[in-house]
């Protein structure tokens, strides 16, 4: 879908988007038909954060890899930044706008329907209402924590585990912790676990604090837990780097971050993954091939292989987890989690 007025580029906006591979001889003119330009805006945090947003980055890198499509991000430093570093896509006429996280939700909303003819895509980003030019990808985020919950109740010595995540302030974050939780107590009613939400600093702080994601993580391990689970970007990072070097199981979460956080990769016994990659890109291609679903689209959850350890997995572990993952598929077992946090 283009534009259908003319848009002028300026060199500010061309200053403000940041290189991502630009083709010889400058950036295209994304107002023309056939040029297919895809941006993306993270929340706060980085690009390159091992976790959500690189993930979301990963789907528009694939766009570009097998769509032709021109591609950019915006890094967002500050909340306040939101609507500014969607227009500064949306003026240079973009066709479709990937914005990450549930904190970009009402900006992205208000940009859907200010430029009606742009496709945006909401990572985490829960519609009430449906646009058709609007979609929010979302996960079923308690099964992949259940799954994961359930693998860190089998795998436990000392009966005790633990959950370092983000603030609950952000339903998939709540529905990663609770699901862990509910998956724990599925194994073991009687299993201690540690869940401790990140909501004692401002929300740009919440997902990248990887000292208090460490010190967090610490205080469970001397309390006895051996399995650490952490959610929720550099801050989630921190946990499960403090728990490899510790020498207890770490679990991570949204992409496989065996292959992202190396320095926890030795004690790396899984992650809870949401498929944020794969289901970015078939939304973008969708946008492209003009069958774009407004609404909600939901995308796969699950959890990921546990590569080092495969051989510290017992099989009856390993068969366990199967069943659970494939009775959440067919929903003959629910997670008891709710969409969002309960009302106090």
């Amino acid at each position: 879908m283009k534009k259908l007025y003319l848009l002028f580029v300026t060199a500010l906006i061309a200053a403000m988007l940041l290189p991502a591979c630009a083709p010889s001889g400058g950036a295209p003119d994304c107002t023309k038909e056939e040029v297919f330009c895809v941006g993306l805006v993270t929340d706060v945090g980085k690009i390159d954060d091992k976790s959500f947003n690189q993930s979301a980055w990963e789907g528009v890198k694939k766009a570009e890899e097998e769509l032709g499509a021109y591609v950019q991000y915006i890094e967002t430093t500050d909340s306040k930044d939101y609507d500014k570093n969607i227009a500064t896509f949306a003026d240079a006429g973009y066709d479709v706008i990937v914005t990450v996280g549930f904190g970009l939700g009402e900006a992205t909303i208000a940009a859907a329907d200010k430029y009606p003819d742009i496709y945006f895509i909401g990572v985490d980003q829960f519609q009430e209402t449906e646009r058709p030019n609007l979609a929010g990808l979302i996960f079923p985020e308690d099964q992949a924590g259940f799954l994961v919950g359930a693998l860190a109740a089998m795998m436990t010595k000392t009966g005790k585990i633990g959950a370092v995540l983000g603030t609950d302030v952000v339903p998939p974050v709540w529905r990663f912790g609770e699901g862990y939780r509910a998956g724990a107590q599925y194994i073991n009613p009687d299993i201690e676990v540690f869940v401790v939400y990140h909501n004692d600093v401002g929300f740009d702080k919440t997902f990248t604090d990887p000292e208090w994601g460490s010190q967090t993580a610490i205080s469970m391990i001397d309390k006895g837990a051996d399995v650490i689970f952490g959610a929720g970007g550099k801050t989630g990072n921190g946990a499960i780097i403090a728990a490899a070097e510790k020498g207890v199981y770490a679990i991570g979460v949204d992409t496989d971050q065996y292959y992202t956080v190396p320095e926890a990769a030795p004690r790396l016994l899984s992650s809870a993954m949401k498929m944020i990659t794969p289901g970015v890109f078939e939304l973008i291609k969708m946008a492209k091939e003009g069958n774009f679903p407004g609404g909600n689209y939901l995308g796969k959850a699950g959890y990921a292989p546990y590569h080092d350890l495969e051989n510290e997995v017992p099989d009856d572990v390993k068969a366990k987890m199967e069943e659970i993952y494939q009775a959440l598929l067919d929903g003959s077992l629910e997670t008891g989690v709710p969409p969002a946090k309960p009302a106090e």
